[in-house]
């Protein structure tokens, strides 16, 4: 079958597919270096800024955004939290992040790291097309693969790169790219969701709550002064339009309950969805001139809040590689990217999948089970390794 017409044909390094935060840092982070990088993405500008996410921002992320000159809002409008608390047994018990390995994580929503990658590739007079459709990557084993898309105006084009990357998302369509007989993937679902609301009310607490009870799990995070995102354990099943603000407000002070007297402070809810999440890696990340980042390449359950820095990371070894690649080197650099790229997922994998599974509790849970947890959180609170260990894990660790 012959391929379409196009109206225009653009030569470019590299062609970015996907332009939420991971396909704008990487293309920040070549345009800094003088390597044009196209980016596009299916979504309009408008669709991701308006798609509330949380964001915990590792203190390494926020020194990235601002040392390359994405710029410092960060810094002016997000939150820094020197810790984090875990709710269990009816009892509160902070974890010191700056006390106990020197670092800290930001509160700063994923929408406006966003924005904020958006606006600089804006004002550097970078190329990124939102709201395309029918987008083909075409040639990846070869040394000239193409992507062809479908403007907003309805024109065609087609981008001649030399490398493509693939950071179109969890729903990613470059993954499938990679030959099933050479690409494994790993991935374990989950038996539960999480019901997540925003709320018109000011913030119950300082800094994160995360909170084990024996009616589930719930986790307590800040949106602005204003409005407060709240999630709580729920089956993957359920169906928002069954939860009335009031039944929402009490489950929620239920899991939040303790000794300590301990109340949310309540308003209107004003979104509720259901969010499904699963822990995933497919290897490799590199096929011919395709290279894969963020949750394209893998994702991770929210409970660690792992996801976004793990995308940030990914860019961040990429651009070095790539431009490596784009000189005398060739293709040989791109063997650095998935080792060093790895390492730090598998990490993240298995943080997040053991604070998942410490904090929930499973459908299927014995008595046994639920106390051993108990014991579990009891040692992790009141050793001072345990604490360090989720410490260290929370804030990350430095790039090799």
């Amino acid at each position: 079958m012959p391929e379409s017409v196009v109206d225009t044909v653009t030569e470019v390094p590299v062609a970015v597919v996907g332009a939420g935060p991971a396909g704008l840092m990487l293309a920040h982070l070549l345009g800094r270096a003088g390597v044009e990088a196209v980016a596009l993405d299916l979504r309009t500008r408008a669709e991701i800024e308006t798609t509330h996410r949380a964001g915990i921002l590792e203190a390494g992320a926020v020194r990235d955004l601002v040392e390359t000159g994405v710029g410092d809002r960060v810094l002016r409008e997000g939150h820094e939290h020197e810790g984090t608390e875990l709710r269990f047994g009816g009892r509160p018990h902070r974890i010191d992040f700056r006390a106990l390995v020197g670092a800290s994580v930001w509160l700063y929503p994923q929408t406006e790291v966003f924005v904020d990658l958006a606006n600089a590739r804006e004002r550097d007079g970078g190329t990124v097309h939102f709201g395309v459709r029918d987008t083909e990557v075409l040639d990846v084993d070869t040394a000239a693969p193409r992507v062809r898309y479908t403007a907003a105006d309805g024109t065609r084009h087609e981008l001649r790169a030399r490398y493509v990357v693939g950071a179109d998302g969890s729903r990613s369509t470059c993954r499938g790219l990679v030959p099933e007989r050479l690409r494994t993937r790993y991935g374990t679902e989950y038996p539960f969701a999480w019901f997540g609301v925003m709320a018109q009310a000011p913030a119950s607490a300082p800094e994160l709550v995360y909170a084990h009870s024996a009616h589930g799990f719930a986790l307590i995070s800040q949106r602005t002064a204003d409005v407060q995102r709240m999630y709580f354990q729920c089956d993957p099943h359920e169906r928002t339009e069954d939860w009335s603000d009031e039944r929402i407000w009490e489950t929620l002070q239920a899991r939040v309950a303790g000794e300590d007297g301990f109340r949310l402070t309540e308003g209107p809810i004003l979104e509720r969805a259901v969010l499904r999440f699963r822990s995933f890696v497919q290897e490799p990340m590199r096929w011919g001139s395709l290279l894969l980042a963020g949750d394209a390449a893998h994702t991770v359950p929210p409970t660690g809040a792992r996801g976004l820095n793990l995308a940030l990371h990914d860019v961040k070894v990429l651009a070095p590689v790539l431009l490596r690649a784009l000189g005398p080197e060739g293709d040989a650099a791109l063997a650095d990217y998935q080792p060093l790229a790895l390492r730090r997922v598998w990490r993240a994998q298995h943080f997040s999948s053991w604070l998942t599974r410490l904090l929930h509790t499973a459908p299927d849970a014995t008595p046994f089970d639920r106390h051993r947890q108990l014991g579990e959180l009891d040692s992790l609170v009141n050793t001072r390794a345990g604490r360090t260990y989720l410490a260290e894990q929370y804030t990350g660790w430095p790039t090799p």
